[in-house]
């Protein structure tokens, strides 16, 4: 039996979605029948959206940007993706965070997604339904020390602003949850474990072996994929999770230990 999720039509905007799960998910919504707005600084030639524009999201600008560019290109956006954020925060613990690097990380995994939604929201609510999802990380509650304290910070940030905003809008029909998977192996993903592995002196493999140690071990003993994380999107898009909003999804390999 092969499942429908509804998404024909859906207009749809995914940040970030020139590689990693920003990608996965532009690919999958498009298979899905969505029609679908990306955004990046650049466009690779490979990039699988419909539309794009290009934009710097870590500034006002750029969101404002995107906000008009659903608007001319989509007439409206149904289900929002927000996939961007990383970091680029130095190795080092707490004292190797200056104030760049603390709003560096601030104007990427948090800012882009308010200033986005905010721009977007009331068209959203005007229409009575929606879906936004905000693609938070375990690490909120699993930080690393040594590399990703603000990041950390940043992503706790989102989880937090995510869980408010779907309790005001919900009740007006649009739904928001969060996806937070443990470790995605992604190019930034990769280029985090080469930097632990050089500054170890060991090879990739040690570098991935740092960062699942750090977590506490991935009890799968890999990490996620960007298609797997891809497919959760959706269905949580897809009006088959009409009920689900206000939750987080983690997607971690069974890194964080429940009851």
């Amino acid at each position: 039996m092969k499942w429908d999720l509804q998404l024909q039509g859906q207009r749809v905007l995914v940040t970030s979605g020139t590689k990693g799960v920003g990608m996965a998910v532009v690919q999958l919504m498009q298979q899905l029948g969505a029609r679908v707005l990306t955004s990046a600084r650049h466009r690779p030639d490979d990039t699988p959206a419909e539309f794009f524009v290009a934009a710097d999201l870590t500034t006002y600008e750029g969101c404002d940007a995107v906000a008009r560019a659903v608007g001319s290109h989509l007439g409206g956006v149904d289900v929002i993706v927000h996939v961007l954020g990383g970091s680029s925060a130095p190795a080092g613990g707490f004292a190797a965070l200056g104030e760049e690097a603390w709003q560096r990380e601030l104007n990427l995994n948090l800012l882009p997604a308010v200033r986005l939604d905010r721009a977007l929201l009331p068209a959203m609510l005007a229409q009575k339904k929606g879906v936004i999802i905000h693609v938070t990380s375990v690490q909120r509650a699993l930080p690393l020390p040594e590399s990703t304290t603000a990041y950390a910070a940043a992503k706790a940030a989102l989880s937090t602003y995510s869980k408010s905003l779907s309790k005001e809008v919900t009740p007006q029909g649009v739904r928001v949850v969060r996806v937070a998977p443990v470790w995605i192996e992604t190019e930034a993903a990769v280029a985090l474990a080469e930097r632990l592995a050089q500054q170890a002196e060991t090879d990739y493999e040690g570098g991935k072996r740092i960062i699942m140690n750090a977590l506490g071990g991935i009890p799968l003993g890999r990490p996620s994929t960007p298609a797997e994380v891809a497919h959760l999107i959706a269905f949580l898009a897809s009006p088959l999770a009409a009920a689900i909003s206000g939750t987080e999804y983690v997607i971690d390999g069974g890194t964080i230990p429940t009851a």
